[in-house]
């Protein structure tokens, strides 16, 4: 992913007002991002306990999405797994989270949900950056390449649908 600014990303949202895009906590941390290991950039906003945000790009051009979450507990015993990168995490490191359908149909209050890594933190997953609390990923026959594009993939069905 291309390294982005603050006011790439508030131009870049497709189900929220201007005035939200306006509103929301921008990561102070852009310029420290690794964005060459990143298919999109995700981030939990720290002032609103319930809300995260990912930006990505498709067909040459940047896509956000506010999404919503409930902030429910599980137990340590209790696995899920994000349905973007099939990343398996114990307690709550998934979350369905729910984002609001772009256009009239957004308005009417549709929405789209997706269980995915609360931290959003997909693509440093895949790669082997970051390692989930359980100690790592399943081992598959798949190549990091098919994975990645697998990744991207299922993020990609998940915006169509915001769309639809």
């Amino acid at each position: 992913m291309r390294s982005l600014t603050e006011q790439d990303i508030r131009n870049s949202f497709i189900n929220c007002s201007k005035g939200e895009a306006k509103r929301l906590t921008v990561p102070r941390d852009l310029g420290e991002r690794p964005w060459d290991e990143l298919d999109f950039l995700g981030w939990r906003d720290p002032g609103a306990p319930d809300r995260s945000y990912l930006v990505t790009e498709r067909d040459d051009r940047l896509v956000g999405v506010a999404l919503r979450f409930q902030a429910a507990q599980r137990g340590f015993l209790h696995r899920s797994m994000c349905s973007l990168c099939l990343t398996t995490h114990p307690g709550g490191g998934v979350t369905l989270m729910t984002a609001r359908k772009a256009g009239a149909a957004g308005r009417e209050g549709n929405s789209v949900g997706l269980y995915m890594c609360t931290d959003l933190a997909c693509s440093l997953y895949v790669r082997g950056g970051k390692v989930p609390e359980s100690g790592g990923r399943f081992e598959e026959s798949l190549t990091m390449e098919e994975q990645i594009a697998r990744t991207t993939g299922n993020l990609s069905a998940f915006i169509d649908k915001l769309y639809a």
